[in-house]
């Protein structure tokens, strides 16, 4: 199926619409959610419980028609619970290879920072490279393979803080707020008529709106987007300036600048557009820096956040014509 960047924006916003009559009050979570689709990237979703950070990942699944897996993280949780493992059958047909919750297509990698380094370890190798190596052997995962993983930004005990390299691997860190007082109305009133998404399973949450083959084909469409020279300067420039920027004492890597530059294809394909523009840019670079930059301990003392700095330094970026 071959669709273009109109098309794409529709089946998105479709997507989108169907989600938010759900998950109400989170536009724009749910938003950046479909650009780190379209950008074939991975998301860590931050929220308070009760944030509906879980809802929101399955009915995007069921919206797409795509699978959903989950993995509840927690510090007894092996390595072989993520990938699998080999069972033996008997002597004709020797050890069989039992896939693990990782091969789908969306995973909720569920409260992710309690469990430990070990098997953190199995799961950056999936994100990053899209494949999972066990006894020896690599298995490459579907093209559609995306992790969703929450954390708690409040209960720390008993968690293992995720490592700098594995943090890296996730395109976007989005942060899910408490809702404005008119969302958390509506949302009473869903509940109110009926919707409740503990009853039925996955399939009483929403209906597809799209098919697979479509959020497929959506997945191509970021690489049509030009980046004209201008927007890639101010790309670089924007990464430079967080290592130059004495509130921070890690600035982003390379990596981040590739990625700002494909969340902003992709916010581009969202806008039905070919071409990303600076605000494009300036429109995901909190999302894809937050979590890749490191606050100066004396500013977080004080209570100011990555985002409160990362604020004031794109005010001050001059941003191309």
């Amino acid at each position: 199926m071959t669709l273009s960047i109109q098309d794409g924006a529709a089946v998105m916003r479709r997507v989108a619409d169907v989600v938010g009559t759900r998950v109400v009050g989170q536009a724009d979570a749910i938003e950046d959610i479909l650009v780190a689709f379209l950008a074939r990237g991975h998301v860590l979703i931050e929220g308070v419980p009760g944030t509906a950070k879980t809802l929101l990942v399955r009915t995007i699944a069921n919206a797409m028609s795509v699978r959903f897996g989950r993995i509840q993280f927690t510090p007894d949780l092996m390595p072989a619970d993520v990938t699998g493992v080999s069972l033996y059958r008997d002597a004709a047909r020797g050890f069989e290879f039992q896939p693990g919750p990782v091969f789908t297509d969306l995973l909720l990698a569920d409260e992710i920072n309690r469990a430990p380094a070990k098997t953190q370890a199995a799961l950056l190798e999936a994100m990053a490279e899209r494949q999972v190596t066990a006894d020896g052997a690599s298995r490459p995962l579907d093209a559609l393979f995306m992790v969703l993983a929450t954390q708690n930004p409040v209960e720390h005990e008993g968690t293992f803080p995720l490592p700098e390299a594995q943090l890296d691997r996730f395109l976007l860190k989005v942060v899910v707020k408490y809702p404005a007082v008119e969302a958390e109305l509506e949302m009473l009133a869903l509940h109110e008529s009926g919707f409740d998404p503990e009853k039925g399973g996955n399939a009483a949450i929403v209906d597809a709106v799209i098919s697979a083959d479509e959020a497929r084909a959506c997945r191509l469409l970021s690489d049509q987007v030009r980046v004209a020279p201008e927007v890639r300067e101010y790309i670089a420039s924007i990464a430079r300036a967080t290592r130059d920027d004495p509130s921070l004492i890690l600035g982003a890597s390379p990596r981040a600048s590739v990625a700002l530059m494909r969340a902003a294809r992709a916010g581009a394909v969202i806008d039905g557009r070919d071409y990303a523009t600076p605000d494009d840019v300036k429109a995901r670079a909190t999302a894809v820096l937050r979590h890749r930059v490191i606050l100066a301990p004396e500013l977080e003392v004080e209570g100011r956040s990555t985002d409160d700095v990362l604020s004031a330094l794109l005010s001050r970026m001059v941003a191309p014509a």
